[in-house]
C-alpha cells in the first residue's frame, strides 16, 4: 500500500495561503480567509481517458505529477507516499509506528481519473461512532476507543476495465414433469398402500451465444485494505470520475497501486467470466440445467488507473488490527469489530437458566394437573356410579295407595270385602251405610 501526499502546493489568491481540497464545499478552500476555487466535479464529454490494454505500459503517463517522499509500513506492507519534508509517525492503514523512508517508483502509472471526496470528517467520525453504537457483543471499551479514533481520508488506486465479451456455450437443459407412484406405509398399525406425484427431469441438448459489454469493472490495487471489506463495497459511482490533477490530493494522502496492471488485468477478466457464465446459465432453456461449457472472446479491451475516496479507521485491539471504512463518495459504511468472549458467555448462561426456570415451571404446572385429576377422580366415579343407578322410589302405604287407585263410586271388589272382614278372634263393629252381609257371608253393595 502507499499513500501519497503532494508536497505542491496551490497558493490562495487572496493571503497566498495553500488551498486544500474541501470535502464538504467540493472545492479547494482557504482555511485562513475562506476563499474557494471552484473544481470540476463532473468530466465533460471524452475527457476521461479508456487506454487500450495492449498500449497501457508504452501510452500511459507516469507518477503524480508533483514529488513526493515515501515510506513503507513494516506492518502491514503498505507503501506510503507523503510530501516532500512531511513527517508520518503511523500507518494510514493499520495505525502502526513501524514506517520507514523508502524509494520512490518514479515509474508508476500515473492515476487517469479520480472521485473527489465529498463527506467531510465530521460525518465519517459520526458514522464510525453510531456504527460502534450499534455492534452487540463487543467490547465495553470499544465505544471509547470510537471516540478517540481519528479518521484518515485516502484515495485508494483502483484499476477499471471495460471490454466486450462474446460468448458461446453448450449445455443440457432439464425439464421437469411428473409421475405417479404407488409406495407402502403403515398407518393406525396396518400396512396401506397409497400413490403420490414424484419430480423426474427430461435432458436435452441446448446452446446458444450471447455478446456483452462490460463497463468500469472495479479491482482494487490497495495493499493496505483487506480485501473481504473492500468487495462490500458496493455504492462507488464511477460516472462520478474526473480527470486527475494534483489540486484534488492537496491535504491528502493517496495510496500507490500494490497490484499491477498485469495482475489486475488478470483479475478483471475473471470477474468479466464469472458473470458472463451466470448470465448464460440464465439463457439455458428449461427449468435447470448442467454440464455448461462457456466459450469467451475478449474485445475492445481497455483499462484506467482511477483513485476512490475512504474513510479508514484502523485501531488496535488484543494486539489485532481492525478498521472501519466509510465511502467518502456515497456514505457507505463497512468495517469489523472484535467480539467480547465474557458478554457472549455471560449472555449464552443467562439463556440457558431463563429456558431451565420455564422447562421448570412447566413441568410443575404439569405435575400439578395430574395430581388434580387424580384427587378428583373417585368423586367423580362416585357421581357416574350415582348416574347410572335407576334411583329408587318411596313406598306408598297400601292404604294410600287404595286410596289413590281406587276409582270413586265404584263397587268393592272381593279383595276389598275381604280386607273389610273383620279379622278373627276381634269383634267385628257396625258395617258403613250401603253395605250388609249376604247369607253366605259375603258383602253386598245397596244403593243408599
Amino acid at each position: 500500500m502507499s499513500t501519497q501526499s503532494p508536497a505542491q502546493t496551490f497558493p490562495c489568491q487572496q493571503c497566498g495561503a495553500a488551498l486544500l481540497w474541501d470535502a464538504t464545499k467540493r472545492a479547494m478552500s482557504c482555511p485562513y480567509c475562506n476563499f474557494q476555487q471552484a473544481m470540476p466535479m463532473q468530466a465533460a464529454a471524452g475527457a476521461i481517458r479508456e487506454i487500450p490494454i495492449e498500449e497501457g505500459y508504452r501510452t500511459a503517463q507516469r507518477g503524480l505529477g508533483t514529488q513526493v517522499q515515501t515510506v513503507n509500513c513494516q506492518d502491514c506492507g503498505a507503501t506510503v507516499n507523503v510530501g516532500e519534508g512531511e513527517r508520518t509517525a503511523k500507518c494510514a492503514f493499520c495505525g502502526s509506528e513501524k514506517v520507514l523512508a523508502v524509494e520512490t517508483d518514479a515509474n508508476a502509472i500515473r492515476p487517469e481519473s479520480l472521485v473527489a471526496f465529498q463527506v467531510d470528517k465530521a460525518a465519517a467520525n459520526k458514522k464510525f461512532a453510531d456504527w460502534i453504537k450499534d455492534l452487540w457483543f463487543r467490547p465495553s471499551n470499544l465505544k471509547h476507543m470510537a471516540k478517540v479514533q481519528e479518521m484518515g481520508g485516502v484515495y485508494v488506486p483502483y484499476w477499471t476495465f471495460d471490454a466486450q465479451l462474446h460468448s458461446s456455450w453448450t449445455a443440457e437443459a432439464g425439464y421437469y414433469y411428473y409421475e405417479t407412484e404407488w409406495y407402502e406405509t403403515i398407518e393406525n398399525g396396518e400396512k396401506v398402500t397409497k400413490e403420490r406425484q414424484v419430480q423426474r427431469t427430461r435432458w436435452e441438448p441446448a446452446w446458444g451465444q450471447r455478446s456483452d459489454f462490460y463497463d468500469d469493472v472495479l479491482i482494487c490495487a490497495s495493499k493496505g485494505l483487506p480485501p473481504e471489506l473492500v468487495e462490500k463495497f458496493s455504492t462507488f459511482n464511477t460516472q462520478g470520475l474526473v480527470p486527475y490533477a494534483p489540486q484534488y490530493l492537496a491535504g491528502w494522502r493517496a495510496e500507490a497501486y500494490a497490484v499491477d496492471l498485469p495482475n489486475a488485468h488478470s483479475k478483471g477478466r475473471e470477474k468479466m467470466v464469472d458473470s458472463q457464465y451466470a448470465r448464460c446459465g440464465r439463457d439455458v432453456p428449461g427449468d435447470t440445467h448442467r454440464n455448461l461449457s462457456v466459450n469467451n472472446q475478449f474485445s475492445r479491451e481497455t483499462f484506467k488507473h482511477v483513485l476512490l475516496p475512504i474513510w479508514i479507521a484502523a485501531y488496535r485491539y488484543n494486539e489485532k488490527v481492525y478498521r472501519f471504512l466509510v465511502n467518502g463518495q456515497t456514505g457507505e459504511v463497512v468495517g469489523k469489530a472484535p467480539w467480547s468472549f465474557w458478554k457472549i458467555f455471560f449472555f449464552t448462561v443467562f439463556c440457558v437458566a431463563v429456558i431451565g426456570v420455564i422447562g421448570y415451571l412447566v413441568q410443575q404446572n404439569q405435575a400439578n394437573s395430574q395430581g388434580s385429576s387424580k384427587s378428583s377422580k373417585p368423586t367423580m366415579q362416585k357421581d357416574e356410579g350415582q348416574e347410572l343407578q335407576p334411583k329408587k322410589s318411596k313406598k306408598k302405604k297400601p292404604a294410600d295407595d287404595e286410596q289413590e287407585l281406587q276409582p270413586k263410586d265404584k263397587a268393592p271388589s272381593d279383595d276389598d270385602e275381604q280386607e273389610l272382614q273383620p279379622k278373627k278372634g276381634k269383634k267385628s263393629g257396625a258395617l258403613p251405610p250401603g253395605l250388609f252381609r249376604g247369607q253366605d257371608g259375603r258383602l253386598v253393595a245397596v244403593p243408599v
